[in-house]
């Protein structure tokens, strides 16, 4: 895979392009590669439509209940998060594609509702995928920015506890090597820990969930609009998961 570098930046460029297919989580086909073997589980947050079936409850595995999905934040001039996500999950997948990796999406377009965070966690489950990745932009206050990426704590199984800390670490770092800013306003040097997200509280495969960046801060926001500063963030989270799967 060649690379290609932008304002500082080196992050890796796709060589073939995949086409999804729709219904559920859907496979893009791999090749030969560093990752040949491995499956990945992309997740681009949240729902690209809203039925009104939003707010059904579905388990945090906690004990607790939450909404089924949501439409997510949006910049000030209107980018939604769910299509950034989205944007953002097209390059990644196909830069783990060129490298040999099978992908998984939980969901298929950017214009349909999309499946509860609890389905979408028991899909990775039921794939035995190598790593489950959940990509999301926050919407903080204007003067916060930066990304940090999320894991399930207290660890509610091994895999918690010690491979997902893993995955999150090493696209953290990935992250950090780009040029990326850790964030300004939650965790510590890009990394949090929560016990909130049901995604990650239910996984039973090595899972995140990466916010990389603040969409209400005027910098973090003008990076996701440009197509060049999308291609560097999917170039760093796609370095991130190789140097986990090895």
């Amino acid at each position: 895979m060649r690379a290609r570098r932008w304002s500082g930046w080196i992050v890796p460029v796709a060589v073939a392009a995949v086409l999804v297919a729709g219904g559920g989580p859907a496979p893009a086909q791999p090749g030969s590669g560093p990752l040949a073997g491995r499956t990945v589980y992309l997740d681009p947050g949240h729902s690209g439509a809203n039925d009104g079936t939003l707010t059904t409850q579905v388990p945090t595995g906690r004990g607790g209940t939450k909404d089924c999905q949501t439409t997510g934040t949006a910049t000030d001039d209107g980018y939604p998060e769910h299509t950034f996500n989205w944007q953002l999950a097209q390059l990644v997948r196909d830069d783990l594609v060129a490298l040999g990796a099978r992908v998984l999406l939980s969901r298929s377009d950017d214009s349909s509702v999309g499946s509860c965070v609890d389905r979408r966690a028991i899909e990775a489950n039921e794939a035995g995928v190598d790593a489950a990745v959940s990509l999301h932009a926050d919407g903080a206050a204007a003067d916060a920015h930066g990304f940090h990426v999320n894991y399930s704590a207290p660890p509610l199984n091994e895999v918690q506890a010690g491979p997902s800390v893993a995955l999150a670490t090493s696209i953290r770092d990935a992250l950090l090597a780009a040029g990326a800013t850790p964030s300004t306003y939650l965790g510590a040097d890009g990394l949090l820990g929560r016990e909130d997200l049901a995604g990650l509280n239910l996984s039973q495969r090595p899972s995140v969930l990466v916010e990389v960046g603040n969409m209400r801060n005027p910098g973090d926001a003008a990076r996701m609009a440009d197509p060049a500063g999308r291609a560097q963030l999917a170039g760093a989270v796609v370095a991130g998961i190789a140097a986990f799967l090895g």
